[in-house]
């Protein structure tokens, strides 16, 4: 799941619900994002709606995105340097980041991090479907590298700024 939340972010980004983003600001696709739902799909599928922090960065040609996957806060360190794996996996293991360019294409919004917390990420692409609605905007992972999404969540964003 957590592959399929980046570049959530931001990032990040529906299921069948392609197209275009338009220039005017409510609806366009730059801008600063925050995820507030997340809806997964197949047998379990469900609707999480209290997420942890998270944010997505969109300008004309890049975007940034970082979150945290987890289902409370996580444990602070009070020194890292001491932390056992443990702690330390506990802490780091939930963030997730990237950072790179994107284009929208046949009403995708596809995603080519360059750099990322997971360094299989790096290099890869993500194809979203997506749509925006004023200050909303939802995106649902269709396509990667490896082939297409099975039982792709819908992620549910609202604009920031």
């Amino acid at each position: 799941m957590c592959r399929f939340i980046n570049s959530i972010l931001a990032l990040t980004t529906v299921a069948g619900l392609g197209g275009a983003a338009v220039a005017t600001r409510s609806s366009s696709i730059e801008g600063v994002w925050r995820a507030v739902e997340v809806t997964t799909t197949g047998p379990e599928g469900r609707t999480i709606g209290s997420l942890q922090p998270n944010l997505s960065i969109i300008t004309a040609k890049h975007y940034s995105h970082i979150e945290i996957h987890s289902e409370g806060p996580r444990p602070p360190l009070t020194d890292a340097a001491k932390a056992s794996a443990e702690e330390l996996r506990q802490a780091w293991g939930p963030v997730a980041a990237e950072a790179g360019s994107y284009d929208v294409s046949r009403g995708d919004f596809v995603t080519h991090p360059v750099v990322a917390k997971n360094p299989l990420s790096q290099g890869a692409f993500t194809a979203y479907g997506y749509r925006i609605s004023g200050d909303t905007m939802w995106l649902t992972p269709q396509r990667n590298e490896r082939g297409a999404v099975r039982n792709p969540p819908t992620i549910k964003f609202t604009r920031v700024e």
